[in-house]
């Protein structure tokens, strides 16, 4: 894909993002962060990203994640996310190294990360609103819970929460889960605690980040519409 094209699916992200904005449902100030989903694109794809002023990237895989990391080790000002499932065992092979999890949801990994962390990670708490079988992610009866259990663990900060909708959701469905993920991040964010400030959403993906955003959305997670060849 040229430069030129990617330029042009930015150009055309930026421009729905604003769009959607416009629209929101809820009292939201903090702008929306796109972060480029660049599990099935090259190195080299997200070198013409950078040079067109992209700086969160979200990986996946760990491995691949690693290896991302040391290709762009110069690029000092990236965000690097990591936004797919974390398996127990690979918490200490990159906890130490990325700026955001969006996917804390269980409290094994919480445990993990407690004890191989050595500074306080940046964590969004994956909720299952659709209560779908395929996904993780705590139970939204869970969620009163999960969070006072947390206040013993010095090494996680929950900055917000995430939750990924059905991938063959209608609009209005789309917007109650959204909605709802909504309600919840601003119940905790009331509750004024130093270890959950919990004022970012992250929800919507290439399909469905115009519904995030409308909902209240501070980072979305955007990959094929970035690298679709017109």
């Amino acid at each position: 894909m040229s430069k030129q094209q990617l330029q042009e699916n930015l150009n055309h992200i930026e421009e729905l993002i604003q769009e959607a904005t416009k629209k929101r449902q809820i009292n939201q100030s903090k702008p929306v962060k796109l972060v480029a989903v660049t599990k099935y694109t090259t190195p080299e794809m997200m070198e013409k990203l950078y040079d067109l002023g992209v700086r969160d990237f979200g990986e996946n895989r760990n491995k691949q994640l690693l290896e991302r990391m040391d290709h762009f080790k110069e690029q000092t000002d990236i965000v690097w996310h990591f936004i797919g499932n974390l398996q127990t065992r690979q918490v200490r092979t990159i906890i130490n190294d990325i700026d955001y999890l969006h996917s804390l949801d269980r409290m094994r990994l919480a445990n993990e990360i407690q004890k191989r962390a050595t500074q306080p990670v940046k964590c969004f708490l994956q909720l299952n609103i659709s209560k779908e079988e395929s996904k993780t992610g705590f139970a939204v009866e869970e969620l009163d819970s999960v969070i006072k259990q947390l206040a013993d663990f010095d090494k996680i900060q929950i900055v917000g929460l995430m939750t990924m909708a059905p991938y063959d959701a209608q609009p209005n469905e789309l917007k109650a889960i959204f909605n709802q993920l909504a309600y919840l991040q601003q119940q905790i964010q009331a509750l004024n605690l130093p270890y959950a400030p919990c004022d970012e959403l992250s929800m919507g993906m290439s399909g469905d980040f115009v519904y995030g955003i409308e909902e209240g959305a501070t980072v979305i997670r955007v990959g094929s519409a970035l690298f679709k060849e017109n």
